[in-house]
């Protein structure tokens, strides 16, 4: 019997690299939840089985017979702030939708959280709770009570860490949005040397992952303490590490830029800036900047469970964003 695939935040980033690779390497039938069609810019009718369900994450009672058939539900959809809302629909709707999943149908729910909740050894970061923007505090909240659902054994939790994506059919995500202005800054940002270092994934690379946690669900355990998630149904979705200054280097390597020196900045020099600017930074902002090294102790992406990757590099980004390579002079 082919699979029936629920998908949630379809018309974001990442939910048209979902839409399409499950449209285009998947048999399945799939329901795709919008809240405005319109602004799906990939083919709908290119095969049969593309069900768009207009509707609201904050109304998915009204989907309540529909999600009583899937086999795979799963949830990107997110409110990025507003108190009230991010609460209601990050939290509240979301842990509704996957109780309204019938646990003898569903095989396997894949929820989409963030790695800013994440500690360097993949703990739970209490600061992402107490210092979180309203994104990040309610992704936090969900991840606490999805132990608690009736359905936690079957749920698999992505943690992707920046995630780059977008272009002419796709929306631009948050670190891709704007490359070509910010690239100009690369000039100035080369010499400067900073104390940092990050993960990223691309949006297509995060889809490959997940379509092929569907395609293989993993071992459910029911012998789990109450309240928590199965450990090894977590995945962190980054590339290697990368330290801010071998980032740099890569980006001037690509755009044909020489480093001829750098200059260290410094966490004291930083809150230098900060305090003679007179600089205002949320409580997030200031934590990110003492935490500085959001990487994870294990991470995951196409090559970890054998399958090829889109952007492996960061340079892979600019070439997908219609960047192109320039020699130097």
């Amino acid at each position: 019997m082919t699979k029936k695939v629920f998908i949630t935040g379809a018309s974001g980033c990442i939910g048209h690299y979902l839409a399409e690779t499950f449209i285009y390497h998947t048999d399945y039938e799939l329901y795709l939840l919008v809240r405005s069609p319109e602004k799906l810019r990939f083919n709908t009718e290119a095969r049969g089985g593309i069900h768009v369900v207009q509707g609201d994450l904050l109304d998915i009672e009204q989907q309540a017979d529909l999600l009583k058939t899937i086999n795979v539900a799963i949830l990107a959809a997110t409110a990025w702030g507003g108190a009230q809302e991010s609460f209601e629909t990050n939290v509240v709707k979301t842990a509704q939708l996957i109780d309204l999943l019938d646990p003898e149908i569903c095989e396997q729910v894949i929820y989409f959280s963030t790695a800013s909740i994440l500690g360097r050894n993949n703990e739970v970061l209490t600061e992402a709770r107490d210092f979180g923007t309203d994104y990040i505090r309610t992704k936090y909240e969900c991840y606490q009570k999805l132990g608690t659902l009736k359905l936690a054994p079957k749920i698999s939790v992505v943690f992707p860490t920046l995630v780059a994506g977008g272009g002419e059919n796709k929306p631009f995500s948050h670190l891709s949005g704007g490359l070509r202005d910010h690239i100009k800054w690369l000039s100035i940002a080369k010499f400067l040397s900073a104390d940092g270092s990050f993960h990223f994934i691309h949006g297509e690379d995060i889809a490959r992952v997940v379509r092929h946690l569907a395609e293989n669900p993993p071992t459910i355990r029911f012998d789990l303490p109450p309240g928590e998630l199965d450990p090894d149904r977590q995945f962190v979705l980054g590339n290697e590490p990368l330290t801010a200054d071998a980032a740099i280097a890569e980006l001037c390597e690509y755009m044909g830029q020489k480093i001829y020196f750098k200059i260290p900045l410094s966490l004291w020099l930083a809150n230098f800036i900060i305090k003679v600017f007179r600089i205002q930074l949320a409580a997030w902002d200031r934590f990110c900047i003492d935490y500085r090294h959001f990487t994870y102790g294990k991470t995951y992406n196409p090559r970890s469970f054998g399958l090829e990757s889109a952007c492996p590099r960061l340079t892979d980004v600019l070439t997908r964003a219609g960047i192109p390579p320039r020699r130097r002079p």
